[in-house]
């Protein structure tokens, strides 16, 4: 099955930049084994990335008022991603908008996981603040489990 991890954020933003901080991470961790791409915050460069998968794994910072480093999974090939989770979004276009824009283009992979990590500093400067670091550092764990399973057996 073809599968790709997708990291997206923007790293001179603290905590938005933690879908690029998991993206960089299980690069170095799974190397040539995981097709695992930076986005930064180009939602247009994540339409490209979702159009030939069959799976893909998504991981972005957000903001809901939720408990720092709280983590939040959306099957979003299925349903469409909550808007108001996504509504303080820095990226040129949302990644809520993208992938509804790669549904509505039939671009959506048949497997799309959304992992949204709960921000809670998104002011400039570099590094995580330490809820969301600690949350990221779980969540590349989990996946690399999960991408180092079977191919067969793994889902996003």
């Amino acid at each position: 099955m073809k599968r790709r991890v997708l990291g997206i954020g923007n790293g001179a933003r603290r905590d938005d930049g933690v879908g690029v901080w998991v993206a960089q991470v299980l690069a170095t961790r799974l190397g040539d084994d995981a097709d695992v791409r930076v986005l930064g915050d180009d939602g247009f460069a994540l339409l490209d990335a979702l159009a030939d998968v069959e799976a893909a794994i998504l991981v972005d910072a957000v903001q809901s008022g939720a408990a720092p480093g709280t983590v939040h999974r959306f099957d979003a090939a299925t349903q469409a991603l909550p808007p108001a989770l996504l509504r303080c979004s820095t990226h040129l276009l949302g990644v809520a908008e993208a992938v509804e824009l790669a549904r509505a283009l039939g671009q959506l992979p048949a497997r799309l996981a959304v992992y949204g990590i709960e921000g809670a500093d998104f002011g400039l400067g570099r590094g995580l603040s330490d809820a969301v670091a600690t949350a990221a550092a779980g969540l590349v764990e989990e996946l690399v489990t999960e991408l180092t399973d079977s191919p067969c057996t793994n889902t996003p």
